[in-house]
């Protein structure tokens, strides 16, 4: 039987991990933070599945948040958008889950038929956080089954974008498959090769031209099919008469496969089909590394990830959900505290405390008055309200502005460092061949001139170079995702190590949605304060415990005829003094500039000043700012005004371009303008306001607290936890490219060797063969090495 005890210790939840800060929850000995954690535990123990806890401690997610309504998934037709798959007996339904973090996770969504038999099987895929669902939809509903994983604490997040069922799918199945015939050829040509590469050859001379017929068929489908998309590339950058690596690589493959073909042919020799196998494969795998990024992370979402699939419509004064598509101008809806506003409409009832933070940056929520339009996209954060649909969802405000022509991605001219060499790579490797050949041809053996022409081209093939930039960046990936920087690809990293700009918004961005601060805009003397303290204590309410900590130690005065009304504020007397503490209608303020979580201070009928609820700034921003004006021009552009632009010059140095007011086009436009000085700029920023500007900038990263939340199309996306190491990771990005350019200088060197004899006409398979294994391993090590070295020395390992 649980109890509710009376101790308070300080200890961590058994579930979740969190503080049990308060009165703890008691049962088996375990104590928890709430009862939704402990109600989680007791199903579990009850349903015999207690061996959640033993893989890993507080596996849970904690309980305390609220949930959501769930009654749209009783509508047939949502369910029917919802589902992968269903017939008249079974359903199957993807989930994506965001609390999946661990094996306890996997263990217990697998086994989910323990607590409801009606579950025929579950499978999760834990790099997307997915859970792919089959259930008897006789025995069990959606909303039943929504509602199980809601009670074990494994919410999924379901929005309008799971019913539009769009989205970008990364396939790596068609390269995968080429990595494999590669590797088979591989494996296989290089087995029938030994006795070239031990000089065994002559005691086995009656079976090396079979070996040889061999060895070429396993070369073919190397070069038809595994080797297909980098003759693609190669045409197609020859059509755009530009020059990338593709180029070299594929006339170096090429070079490989003909001439092995020529000497297999001929009789004359053994080929080179091993080394060209070889070298597909391992760029087959660099390549395979360097396309393998977030993809369970999306940095295209758009509004629909930001909406709910349904909104309560009234209907006579009936509640029935109803799909956002099927949203009409004129219905009538209900929006609780906490949920979105679908479309732009008009306040018929209720107190509406809308917060637009994400639409347009400021961080008050915002007051609205019967009657009063209010625009899609904004959360109400007070109580229930009902208001008449004006606009559909796909005409409204927050539709036009994410569809604006100036959100739309723009095309960045940016080359990578191995994009810059590749240029000049290719003309070098032709021109020694080409000379090789005709002192070769002018000499005094012609007959060499053939076999130094295509030695080049083979043992100068960019392998290494092709490697070396995709397994430092794929580290550096890896060392960024540990921190919780996520980067959508590869070359965003080069990108980030170019910038000398870098831009701040404001809210959500360089402030914490999750942190707020008490502040007062205005004058107490020492005796005010004493009654405005005297006052506070007597209420429970947070935003007076608030003022009390920012009042600090004072004075308890005696006062007399208290009241406190409810969700408006109090009142109080002492000896000549009558003081009001509370909202403007309650202290009769009659004109109110400030909106939002504010408190009036009236004495004797004269405004004191008012406390103000401000998002307090993100841990450490001190000291971001001091690290980066060191190396980078710092600015900062906010769509919210300018209350606490005194504070932001105390922090940004002083040449820092601070802007307030601004609205998402002029973020764009001011991104923009700094571009045409020739500065290659960074926009940070967290809401659909600053989308336009997180395209155009050359380096857009979204800040968020939840990067599971919705966030603007972007290059990379910051948890909001790791913020104050935003210096460390802009330094490792150039870390990265350094390694870039030495791992060059190594192939070089190697290429170097190679040539020195490629040019003799001289050179052995087993050269061939050893060398460009050698020279890839090396690359691959020394990359993987100095990358995790770097990361170390920036404290990120």
């Amino acid at each position: 039987m649980a109890e509710h005890s009376s101790l308070i210790t300080k200890t961590k939840c058994y579930h979740c991990g969190d503080a049990v800060e308060q009165t703890p929850y008691v049962l088996n000995d375990h104590q928890f933070c709430c009862l939704g954690c402990q109600t989680v535990y007791q199903i579990l123990n009850e349903n015999d599945l207690q061996s959640y806890y033993r893989y890993n401690s507080h596996p849970g997610k904690s309980q305390q948040a609220q949930k959501e309504d769930l009654s749209y998934l009783d509508e047939p037709n949502i369910v029917a958008k919802l589902v992968d798959y269903q017939d008249d007996e079974i359903a199957v339904i993807t989930f994506y889950v965001p609390a999946i973090h661990c094996s306890s996770c996997i263990w217990l969504l697998e086994n989910l038929f323990k607590l409801n038999p009606s579950v025929k099987s579950s499978k999760v895929d834990f790099m997307k956080r997915q859970a792919s669902i089959t259930f008897s939809k006789n025995e069990l509903s959606l909303k039943e089954l929504v509602q199980l994983l809601h009670n074990i604490g494994y919410d999924p997040k379901i929005t309008l974008q799971d019913v539009i069922k769009e989205g970008k799918k990364i396939n790596q199945n068609g390269l995968i498959s080429k990595i494999t015939v590669a590797g088979f050829c591989f494996g296989n040509s290089m087995m029938i090769s030994f006795p070239e590469y031990f000089g065994m050859a002559e005691f086995e001379r009656e079976y090396s031209a079979f070996f040889g017929y061999m060895n070429l068929a396993f070369g073919l489908p190397v070069l038809l099919y595994s080797a297909s998309d980098y003759f693609r590339s190669a045409w197609y950058s020859l059509k755009q008469r530009r020059l990338n690596l593709d180029v070299p690589l594929a006339l170096g493959i090429f070079v490989l496969f003909f001439r092995s073909a020529l000497e297999i042919l001929t009789q004359s020799g053994a080929g080179f089909i091993d080394t060209l196998c070889s070298l597909v494969f391992f760029i087959l795998i660099g390549k395979w590394v360097q396309e393998r990024t977030y993809y369970h992370i999306s940095f295209e979402r758009d509004y629909r990830s930001y909406f709910p699939v349904a909104v309560t419509v009234l209907n006579e004064e009936v509640e029935k959900p109803t799909p956002i598509a099927d949203l009409k101008v004129g219905n009538r809806i209900l929006v609780r505290n906490n949920e979105i506003i679908p479309a732009d409409a008009i306040l018929l009832k209720g107190d509406a405390l809308v917060d637009f933070s994400f639409v347009t940056g400021e961080s008050k929520p915002i007051t609205k008055t019967l009657g009063e339009v209010v625009y899609a996209g904004g959360r109400q954060t007070g109580g229930a309200i009902e208001l008449e649909v004006v606009k559909a969802v796909s005409q409204s405000y927050l539709t036009k502005l994410w569809n604006n022509e100036s959100l739309k991605a723009y095309e960045r001219k940016f080359e990578t460092f191995v994009g810059v060499i590749s240029k000049y790579f290719t003309v070098a490797l032709v021109s020694i061949a080409l000379l090789a050949a005709i002192f070769w041809i002018l000499g005094s053996a012609p007959d060499r001139a053939w076999a130094a022409f295509t030695a080049v081209l083979i043992i100068a093939c960019p392998c290494a170079l092709a490697l070396s930039s995709p397994f430092t960046l794929s580290a550096a990936l890896s060392i960024f995702d540990r921190n919780k920087m996520y980067i959508k690809n590869t070359s965003a990293i080069e990108q980030m190590a170019a910038i000398d700009t870098v831009v701040f918004d404001k809210t959500g961005t360089i402030s914490s949605p999750s942190a707020s601060t008490m502040c007062f805009e205005g004058n107490l003397s020492k005796l005010e304060r004493d009654l405005v303290y005297s006052l506070c204590r007597n209420s429970n309410h947070p935003l007076s415990r608030e003022i009390i900590k920012w009042l600090g130690p004072s004075n308890v005065l005696p006062i007399k005829e208290y009241e406190e009304f409810v969700g408006k504020g109090q009142s109080a007397s002492y000896l000549d003094y009558r003081i009001m503490v509370g909202s403007a209608l309650f202290t009769n303020v009659k004109y109110s500039e400030v909106e939002g979580s504010v408190v009036y201070v009236v004495v004797n009928e004269t405004v004191k000043g008012v406390f103000t609820l401000e998002q307090s700034w993100r841990e450490g921003l001190n000291e971001v700012i001091g690290a980066l004006k060191k190396n980078y021009e710092l600015h900062l552009i906010s769509g919210d005004n300018e209350r606490r632009a005194e504070a932001l010059r105390l922090i940004f140095p002083t040449n820092a371009t601070l802007l307030f007011n601004q609205t998402p086009n002029d973020k764009l436009l001011k991104i923009d303008s700094w571009q045409k000085e020739g500065k290659n700029v960074c926009m940070l920023g967290d809401g659909l306001n600053d989308a336009g500007a997180l395209r155009k900038a050359d380096l857009g990263i979204a800040v968020s607290d939840d990067i599971n939340n919705f966030s603007p199309g972007c290059d990379a996306i910051l948890d909001g936890v790791s913020f104050e190491k935003l210096p460390d990771f802009f330094a490792f990005s150039k870390d990265a490219v350094k390694v870039i350019k030495m791992s060059f200088v190594i192939s070089l060197l190697y290429n170097v060797v190679g040539i020195s004899f490629a040019v003799q006409g001289t050179m052995s398979p087993l050269f061939a063969a050893i060398l460009m294994p050698i020279s890839t391993v090396t690359i691959i090590s020394f990359t993987s090495l100095m990358t995790r070295w770097y990361g170390k020395k920036r404290s990120l390992i």
